[in-house]
C-alpha cells in the first residue's frame, strides 16, 4: 500500500496521545505494572556514587567530568570517546531529532511514541511503518519508504518486546539516511544480543541508550547516544550549556564500569526468568493473549471490548497497568505490564482473573 507522505506529515497524532506514558497511570498507592523501571531506586553502591557528587553542586558540570563519562561509555561499547554524546536521558536524544532536519522520518510502530511526538512538534513529516501482529510484529524492511532519510526503530521494541535481528536493522542503513535504534531496554536482555551499540562502521547509525530502566534512575535523567562524531555534532547543535548534571555524569561513569555491566546482565537474567513465569501465569487466564517477547514487559490482548473496564477494575483493586491504545497499531483492549518478581506478579494475575470473571458473570 503506498504511503501518503503529505497526510503523514500533517496528521499530528492520528488519534493517538503520543505524549502519554506509563507514569501517568502509576499513581501513589497502586502496585505499579505501568512503568518499566526495575525497582524503586538505585542499588546502594550506585546511590553512594551519586551522593558523593552533591558537595560539588555549587559548581557547573565540568568538561573533564563529561570527558570521563564519554570515555567510560566508549570503553563499555568498544567505541571512541568522540563517538559518544552523554544525554539527560534518552528522551533528550529524541527531543533533539528535529535538529537533524530530516525531510521524511519513518517511525516503526507499535513503538515508543516520544520520537514521533518530538519530530511532529519540530515540523518534520512523519510516516508510520506498521508491523503485523500476525507476524509477531517482526519488522518488514520493505515497508520502510525508500525516501525516508530518518528511520526510527526500537530494539527491543516497546511495547511489543520484539528483538529485531541486528542484520535486519543494518540492512536499513544507506547513504544519506540516519538510522536511529532506540536501545533503551537492550541491557535488560541477557547478553545484549542484536545490539548495534558497537557498530561504528554502519553509515548513519545512531544508537540511543538509557540508564533509567535497569538502574532505577528515572528521576535523574541519564543516558547517551552513540554515532559518528559529525552526526552527534548535528544532533547536539541546539543544546544549552551544561545539559547533563554532575550526578548524571557520575551515574553514567559508574554504570559503564565492568562490575556494573556484569551486575546488569545478572539482573537481566533474573528478569528473563520472571518474565517466563509471569507470561505463563497470565496466559492461563481465559481470554488473555500474551505476546511473545524478550523485554522486561509484556503486551497483553484482553477479550474484545473489555479493555477500558478491566483497567478501571484493576485500579479499583490497587493495580496500575499501561493502556495500549496510545500506541499506533494497538487498540483499547491492549495493555502493557512490566515484568515483576513472582510475589508481585501474583497480585496482577489474581486481580486480572477476578476482573474478567466478574465481567463474564455480568454479561
Amino acid at each position: 500500500m503506498p504511503f501518503d507522505h503529505h497526510a503523514a506529515g500533517t496528521d499530528h497524532a492520528g488519534g493517538h496521545d503520543l505524549r502519554h506514558h506509563g507514569d501517568a497511570e502509576a499513581t501513589d498507592g497502586l502496585v505499579d505494572f505501568a512503568v518499566n523501571v526495575i525497582g524503586d531506586g538505585p542499588p546502594p553502591w550506585l546511590r553512594d556514587r551519586i551522593a558523593a557528587t552533591l558537595d560539588g553542586l555549587g559548581r557547573y558540570p565540568r568538561a573533564d567530568h563529561d570527558a570521563r563519562a564519554r570515555a567510560a561509555v566508549a570503553d563499555r561499547h568498544g567505541r571512541r570517546p568522540d563517538e559518544v554524546l552523554v544525554l539527560a536521558g534518552s528522551a533528550e536524544g529524541f527531543a533533539l531529532l528535529p535538529a537533524l532536519r530530516p525531510r521524511l522520518a519513518a517511525v516503526v510502530h507499535p513503538g515508543f511514541t516520544e520520537p514521533e511526538a518530538a519530530l511532529r512538534a519540530g515540523g518534520v513529516p512523519v510516516v508510520r511503518v506498521p508491523t503485523d501482529a500476525a507476524a509477531g510484529h517482526a519488522l518488514d524492511p520493505a515497508a520502510v519508504p525508500a525516501d525516508a532519510d530518518l528511520v526510527v526503530v526500537g530494539n527491543p521494541t516497546n511495547p511489543t518486546g520484539v528483538l529485531h535481528p541486528a542484520a535486519t536493522l543494518r540492512g536499513l542503513a544507506r547513504p544519506g539516511r540516519v538510522l536511529l535504534v532506540d536501545e533503551a531496554f537492550a541491557d535488560a536482555v541477557p547478553g545484549e544480543p542484536e545490539t548495534l551499540a558497537g557498530d561504528a562502521g554502519v553509515p548513519g547509525l545512531l544508537v540511543l541508550r538509557s540508564l533509567t530502566k535497569t538502574w532505577a534512575l528515572a528521576g535523574l535523567r541519564a543516558g547517551y547516544a552513540l554515532g559518528d562524531p559529525g552526526l552527534l555534532a548535528r544532533l547536539a547543535a541546539p543544546r544549552p550549556p551544561w545539559p547533563v548534571s554532575t550526578p548524571a555524569l557520575e551515574a553514567v561513569i559508574a554504570c559503564c564500569e565492568p562490575d556494573a555491566v556484569s551486575a546488569a546482565d545478572q539482573r537481566a537474567r533474573e528478569l528473563a526468568a520472571h518474565r517466563v513465569a509471569m507470561a505463563t501465569a497470565l496466559s492461563a487466564i481465559e481470554g488473555v493473549a500474551v505476546s511473545a517477547g524478550v523485554a522486561p514487559y509484556l503486551l497483553l490482548h484482553l477479550p474484545d471490548g473489555t479493555g477500558e473496564r478491566v483497567r478501571r477494575m484493576l485500579r479499583e483493586s490497587g493495580v496500575a497497568v499501561r493502556r495500549g491504545d496510545t500506541f499506533p497499531g494497538l487498540g483499547p483492549d491492549h495493555v502493557r505490564v512490566a515484568v515483576r518478581p513472582p510475589e508481585t506478579a501474583r497480585r496482577l494475575v489474581e486481580a486480572l482473573d477476578e476482573a474478567l470473571r466478574r465481567l463474564e458473570v455480568s454479561a
